[in-house]
This record gives structure tokens, sequence and C-alpha cells, in this order.
């Protein structure tokens, strides 16, 4: 077992920021922070990701749909979808949990 401290926290700052708690080849774990009023720039991932929301409120854009999220709420996003947090109206902490590891299925360059 190993406890996770910290995780799902947010962390005061004027841009994005990423930390990673954990990593095991078939998962990995971390938290996404983002300001209000912030812009969230990240890229499709090549695995999968769960997102639950552990502080503040922002709208999860996807091509398909969009869905306003709060703490508590869960999102589900496969690989290769593009994304990204709109509308960040409170500083938002966001625990994140990919499947397999993040960038475990990236080519070799990006990894």
């Amino acid at each position: 077992m190993e406890i996770l401290a910290g995780a799902g926290t947010h962390v005061a700052t004027t841009s994005s920021h990423w930390q990673e708690h954990l990593e095991v080849p078939d998962l990995s774990c971390g938290t996404y922070s983002l300001p209000a009023g912030g812009t969230d720039t990240q890229s499709p991932h090549t695995e999968d990701e769960i997102y639950v929301v552990t502080r503040g409120r922002a709208t999860l854009w996807t091509p398909s749909a969009s869905a306003q999220l709060g703490p508590g709420d869960v999102a589900f996003v496969p690989a290769g979808e593009e994304h990204r947090f709109v509308d960040i109206v409170e500083d938002l902490a966001v625990l994140v949990v990919f499947g397999p590891a993040e960038y475990s299925r990236a080519p070799e360059d990006r990894a």
C-alpha cells in the first residue's frame, strides 16, 4: 500500500501545474491545477484518463460535448480525444488517473 499524500490538492500558481504522485506500468496518478481565468493548453494523451474534481469549477470541453464540473464530479476522457478545461471560474484542482501510465503508449521521442 502507498498513501498518495497531497493528491488532489490545488497548487497556487499563475499557470497550469502538474504534480505526479504515482507511476506504475498499468497506471499513473497526479494532480492538475489551473487558476481561475487560466488557460489549459494540454494536448490529447495516448492513454485513457479519469478526472476527479477536488476543488474549483470549470467546463471540460471536447469536440463532441462540454460539461460543467465541480467538486466531486468525475469525468472519463478516452485516449486520443481532444479536450481541455475552459471557463475556469474558481481555482481548479483535479486528480488525474491515467491507464496505462501517462506516456507509456507515446512514441519514444515524446516519453
